[in-house]
């Protein structure tokens, strides 16, 4: 059974920057008016301080209130956009995504994905665990437009590898014969959580975080 979830991250941080610049933009107009007043105060009766003098400062003041008004409008604005983001990366759970990407699991000894050449040839594959030290590497005849790679699972020493992430990279062999001309590729699964952080939208496909904006297409599961 699979289980869905929805986290956040990152927002705390934002939201406490925000209220220390409003906080500082406070400060600094309380200060305009407290400067303000005082050279009211003290100035000479016999020379006053030129009155455009004044109308200088006030339309600074003025300015600066103008900027804690606009933004906490914006403060608000941002709010707004957050939760509708998020409201409409809600729906991507429990559905089939297709994903640019690499690193997929490797599960009851299989793993899967998508490539897409623009040529057939020869190619090296080179696939790396999680701890990122390559376990696998064959060469393989690839057809040109999109096509499926499975993976048994099988190490190039003859182990078989337990299940876990792991991450493919395809290289097609140049003139010279080295596979120096990359790839695309492509994983697919179904979304089990949602993770909002400051960067984005990330989502969980089979165990391995997706990034939301990768994304290539959604399908529903019923």
């Amino acid at each position: 059974m699979v289980t869905s979830s929805i986290t956040g991250s990152g927002g705390s941080s934002g939201s406490g920057s925000s209220i220390t610049s409003m906080s500082a933009l406070s400060n600094n107009y309380e200060l305009f008016l407290s400067i303000l007043t005082t050279q009211i105060k003290n100035q000479d009766p016999l020379d006053p301080m030129d009155s455009s003098k004044y109308t200088e400062q006030l339309v600074q003041y003025s300015s600066v209130e103008q900027q804690i008004k606009t933004n906490d409008q914006l403060g608000d604005l941002l709010g707004v956009m957050a939760a509708t983001t998020a409201s409409s990366y809600v729906s991507y759970l429990g559905t089939n995504v297709v994903a640019s990407g690499a690193t997929t699991q490797l599960s009851d000894g299989e793993a899967n994905w998508t490539y897409d050449s623009p040529s057939s040839g020869k190619a090296k594959i080179e696939i790396r665990n999680e701890l990122g030290a390559v376990i696998y590497t064959a060469d393989a005849d690839l057809s040109s437009g999109r096509n499926a790679y499975t993976w048994d699972g099988k190490t190039t020493a003859g182990s078989t590898a337990p299940d876990g992430n792991y991450t493919i990279s395809i290289g097609r062999y140049d003139e010279k014969g080295n596979p120096s001309i990359p790839v695309a590729t492509e994983v697919s699964g179904t979304v089990e959580g949602i993770e909002f952080t400051s960067s984005g939208a990330v989502l969980t496909v089979g165990g391995v975080r997706i990034p939301a904006s990768a994304v290539i297409s959604v399908n529903s599961t019923s």
